[in-house]
């Protein structure tokens, strides 16, 4: 039974990406896209790349402060293999055991560890990095200088201090054995989006958009947050939508907004690639010897 819905949930996600990307095939202009790829400056795409892989780094590193808090002591190295591997299965692999899910199947069969605790650090672990995208997203809004928004900035900077008390009401009452963690790990959290949106940046630069970079930013954030939802593999559609209603929304070219959508996923995908060498050959999980207990 478990079997049947897991496979009728992962052929559900595959229907709605693919309907979501000829959805976007209809109302854009694809020879106008590929033009626009085909001149992009493969050096500003480089270091595009290189943004990127420094933010998963660092969101690795994150994820193992959490562990650690668990007497989980993986060693950042043996951390980061299971980190590409978990983007490998969540993007190429959805009809397999999700990147999430294995890593915590992992750490449970190797560590004395609960099984609830595991799950509740994976899942803070991410919403650490949904509550950055938010403030950032609610940051730039504010110095957007568009009149929809306008009468709305107030509320944006309200949602910033808000956001962060809630958040951490929600760590001090129900997870108050990863609490000590929570400053280092918003700490960890801007820098992983921060790098995120210099590698959208480079992004534009490849693709040589000199305007409206703020507003394009933005809506690569609002992207980011829709597609950790599960309703696609790996955001696939989900984030295309978002750039092509944001873009008209906010009057900039929807072309140009899926270019950007799509040259950041095949970043997204070059990337997590990395992750197939660890499918085919088993992750010593090695253990540093540090004294410290949380």
């Amino acid at each position: 039974m478990a079997s049947r819905r897991k496979t009728f949930t992962t052929a559900l996600k595959i229907v709605i990406s693919v309907l979501l990307i000829y959805f976007i095939w209809t109302k854009i202009d694809i020879q106008e896209i590929g033009k626009t790829l085909q001149k992009s400056n493969i050096w500003y795409l480089t270091l595009a790349l290189v943004f990127f892989v420094i933010s998963k780094v660092i969101s690795a590193v994150r994820l193992n402060e959490y562990l650690h808090k668990l007497n989980v002591w993986l060693t950042q190295k043996s951390n980061l293999k299971l980190y590409f591997l978990g983007m490998f299965y969540n993007l190429f692999l959805p009809g397999g055991i999700g990147g999430d899910a294995y890593k915590g199947y992992l750490i449970k069969k190797n560590f004395d560890v609960p099984t609830k605790r595991v799950v509740s650090v994976l899942v803070l672990d991410r919403l650490s990095g949904l509550l950055l995208l938010f403030i950032y997203a609610c940051s730039l809004i504010i110095l957007l200088n568009n009149p929809k928004l306008e009468a709305y900035r107030f509320l944006f900077a309200l949602g910033i201090p808000l956001s962060i008390s809630v958040f951490y009401v929600l760590n001090r009452y129900f997870f108050a054995y990863v609490l000590s963690v929570f400053w280092k790990s918003l700490g960890y959290s801007s820098l992983v989006q921060l790098a995120q949106l210099i590698c959208v940046w480079f992004i534009m630069e490849a693709l040589n958009i000199q305007m409206d970079n703020i507003a394009y930013m933005v809506i690569f954030l609002i992207s980011s947050i829709i597609s950790v939802l599960p309703l696609t593999i790996g955001g696939v559609g989900s984030r295309e939508v978002t750039f092509f209603y944001g873009a008209a929304f906010l009057n900039l070219d929807e072309n140009t907004a899926v270019g950007i959508s799509v040259v950041f996923f095949l970043i997204t995908a070059v990337v997590s690639l990395i992750g197939i060498q660890y499918h085919f050959k088993k992750i010593p999980l090695e253990v540093s010897h540090k004294e410290e207990r949380p």
